[in-house]
């Protein structure tokens, strides 16, 4: 990553440049003086504290980043939407995992990418932005390397990365559209399951009825806030489980896993700042459901 410095930035030093101008985190800052990292200006090692002058150009190398255990290249196919050399944008199945956990240990996209960047003789590791429900199908966000999983990090909790969902659930809404405001926190007895409750944290999805068959509903829905599980939980919570969402009450009649996708995804790039649309088709399988009914 390299900038010339403009004559707005002269006298600054080279860690507020860094921390105001550029996003860098602290953290950030202290990995890439402790672990390996450099920064350069006018190709010389300088420290934070250098004060920079109108066209220095300032150069920051990243340290390789540590990959964990499990973290282990596996040749899986992966469908990429958008690919730089700061993100990378995946259409994603159902019915396989985002990360290696003691229930997944192998078979993951988290595998799958790290076989890709070896393919391509890069050295990243996976930081998901935007991560989805292993039987969840549809876009995900995934930042290459820690400086672009920061920005992206900060731009989500400012609202700015957006997301859209399809889902097919149970029963016709009373509302054509509407807004769930219910806060969602862990459930007392289970380490995986959600519920609405009133000590969780604040959760707000909007959703509108593109078709109202009677029995079952197909939704569209937009996140105002991330939290786990939260449409499934949300829908649930109103009487209108996803379908095939047996967790949270749906049933498997039309479909067998729950019926959620994630179609569209929009954002600002981390560090052109241009404005990134992509969308995914409906996989086959809930085309497939909604024939039926």
């Amino acid at each position: 990553m390299e900038w010339k410095i403009e004559q707005q930035h002269e006298g600054m030093l080279l860690r507020d440049y860094l921390r105001q101008v550029q996003g860098f985190s602290r953290r950030i800052l202290k990995t890439i003086k402790f672990d390996g990292g450099l920064i350069l200006v006018n190709g010389i090692e300088q420290s934070v504290r250098y004060a920079l002058a109108t066209g220095d150009k300032v150069k920051i190398e990243l340290p390789i980043e540590k990959r964990g255990n499990l973290m282990v290249p596996e040749n899986i196919p992966l469908s990429i939407v958008y690919e730089d050399n700061d993100i990378i944008v995946i259409d994603k199945p159902p019915g396989i995992a985002v990360i290696p956990s003691y229930h997944y240990p192998e078979g993951t996209i988290a595998n799958g990418l790290l076989a890709h960047y070896e393919k391509h003789h890069s050295t990243y590791t996976v930081h998901i932005v935007t991560r989805l429900d292993k039987d969840t199908s549809g876009l995900m966000l995934v930042a290459k390397h820690r400086y672009s999983h920061s920005i992206l990090s900060a731009l989500q909790q400012a609202g700015e990365v957006n997301r859209k969902y399809q889902a097919i659930v149970e029963g016709s809404l009373s509302k054509p559209s509407g807004t769930i405001d219910a806060p969602i926190g862990r459930k007392a007895d289970s380490i995986i399951e959600r519920e609405i409750r009133s000590d969780g944290k604040r959760a707000i999805t909007h959703y509108h009825v593109e078709r109202d068959l009677e029995l079952y509903s197909f939704i569209n829905v937009q996140l105002e806030t991330g939290r786990t599980h939260q449409i499934r939980v949300h829908f649930s919570g109103i009487g209108h489980p996803l379908c095939g969402d047996t967790l949270y009450g749906g049933s498997l009649n039309i479909i067998q896993r729950q019926a959620l996708h994630c179609y569209s995804l929009s954002l600002p790039h981390p560090m052109t700042k241009q404005i990134l649309h992509f969308s995914a088709k409906l996989p086959m399988d809930m085309v497939t459901a909604l024939q039926k009914l």
